[in-house]
């Protein structure tokens, strides 16, 4: 297991958080679905728009196949409304403010940049079968062709 982060086969950590428009929402919310949990560091800033605007493009084919997907920043609701209406977003994104999402799927981590250590969301993403279990795991993701490769990967274990 790498550094602790939940592994395919292992029952995906529960959350309760509030989305962009203020609605309550759970990872029991989505049972029988599934879902692609993506966290990323910050609204706005250019690989996470580009990581957005994909998911976005895709919408249509993660809906297809029963695939609900969720964004996952600290950022304050009122960021996420700026930022889904600026790019014209399709995708849910939910706020974790305190982290507490981000820490139960162990995307809240050490990171550098510049020399300078602190404390932040990495980049990584989680599809999470019907069932509520881990299916396959991203870390460290880099952010462009990244929803291709997630839908790609939902699209073999849907129909191997």
């Amino acid at each position: 297991m790498v550094n602790n982060v939940p592994q395919p086969g292992q029952k995906a950590p529960d959350f309760s958080t509030t989305d962009q428009d203020d609605n309550q929402v759970s990872l029991g919310d989505f049972s029988l679905q599934w879902v692609v949990l993506y966290f990323y560091p910050k609204d706005d800033t250019p690989g996470c728009t580009t990581e957005a605007k994909d998911f976005t493009e895709l919408y249509q084919d993660f809906s297809f196949l029963g695939a609900k997907i969720l964004g996952v920043s600290t950022d304050s609701q009122k960021s996420h409304c700026k930022f889904i209406n600026k790019h014209n977003l399709s995708i849910t994104l939910l706020t974790d403010p305190e982290h507490q999402v981000a820490e139960a799927y162990k995307a809240w981590r050490l990171k550098k940049f510049m020399g300078k250590e602190y404390m932040g969301v990495e980049r990584s993403t989680f599809l999470i079968a019907p069932d509520q279990t881990i299916a396959y795991t991203w870390a460290k993701v880099k952010a462009k062709g990244h929803a291709t490769a997630v839908l790609s990967q939902l699209r073999e274990l849907i129909d191997p």
